[in-house]
């Protein structure tokens, strides 16, 4: 695989898009996955304003492959509640480990990887790499009580803290939960475009912010990618986490995102507090379209309106 350029080097923005062209396992809209965004809101209206779910189908096979079947093994490892200290397993670290390996050798990671060697953020030797991620991710702290947290816990299974849910930025997390019944879409927030001028928003959508309920808690505004390998989604975290700021202004794949990283102080390498996308609008005259087995973004032609 190629070496991140210079201009990818120099701008993270650039490199925060070449890994989302590397996701290669990231899935079809309207072949792998549907989703029925409905009724559109803003984020001071409190008001469920979907009646029908947000997926509306999902390919169960999808599920079989390498990489969501690894991510999912780690989905019943966490208790949601914080103040509960997280007793993790031999099966469960085993787990941890196996999904990491996966991750470290795909291509979003792989890329990270050399880009952070570059800029000598991270060593260049595989093992130790790991360890690094592992620290970030899956080390515990405490939110309330000792050991009741994790990176990879908030941002991708979710938390309830005092009342509410907290962190819970994974569209698969989210399907999972809402085909048993446990999480209830609310409707989406519409992005603001150029001038407080809406951009059209679809189904093929691969940002979005909602509302939903998680039990009897609920989250005013959480920003989740749909249909983006795990892999991709824990490659930007970290790029963004070891390479950037708090706040990291990027565009990828048509969506001009604030991805926001807030970390735990630790001796041994900083951890993971939060982690996750801010959608601040589409970019206008941009259009999402098929591309091969992925959907990529491609700027629009002059006068070309933006879908």
């Amino acid at each position: 695989m190629a070496a991140p350029s210079p201009a990818e080097l120099d701008d993270l923005s650039l490199a925060c898009q070449r890994v989302w062209d590397l996701d290669a396992n990231r899935l079809t809209p309207g072949v792998d996955y549907v989703i029925n965004l409905q009724q559109p809101k803003r984020a001071f209206n409190q008001t469920d304003v979907a009646d029908q779910n947000l997926f509306t189908f999902v390919n169960p096979t999808v599920l079989q492959r390498t990489n969501y079947r690894l991510y999912c093994a780690l989905l019943d490892n966490y208790t949601k509640i914080t103040g509960t200290a997280e007793q993790g397993t031999a099966v469960e670290m085993k787990e941890t480990s196996d999904f990491l390996d996966f991750v470290i050798a795909s291509q979003p990671m792989t890329y990270v990887h050399k880009y952070l060697v570059a800029k000598q953020l991270a060593s260049p030797n595989v093992a130790e790499f790991k360890k690094q991620l592992h620290q970030m991710w899956f080390s515990l702290y405490s939110r309330e009580v000792r050991d009741d947290s994790c990176g990879f816990e908030h941002v991708f299974v979710g938390e309830v803290d005092q009342g509410k849910v907290s962190g819970f930025h994974n569209w698969l997390q989210f399907h999972l939960q809402e085909a048993r019944g446990l999480s209830n879409y609310g409707g989406y927030l519409l992005p603001r475009g150029a001038r407080g001028v809406q951009e059209p928003v679809d189904e093929a959508e691969r940002l979005i912010s909602i509302q939903f309920g998680w039990g009897a808690e609920s989250k005013d505004v959480s920003s989740i990618w749909i249909g983006t390998s795990p892999e991709f989604e824990l490659a930007l975290y970290s790029l963004c986490f070891l390479a950037g700021q708090e706040e990291n202004l990027v565009q990828i794949a048509g969506y001009q995102v604030k991805i926001r990283c807030y970390r735990i102080r630790s001796k041994y390498g900083d951890k993971v507090g939060s982690t996750f996308p801010e959608l601040l609008s589409k970019i206008p005259g941009a259009r999402i379209e098929a591309v091969g087995a992925g959907w990529g973004f491609i700027p629009a032609a002059p006068g070309m309106l933006g879908l």
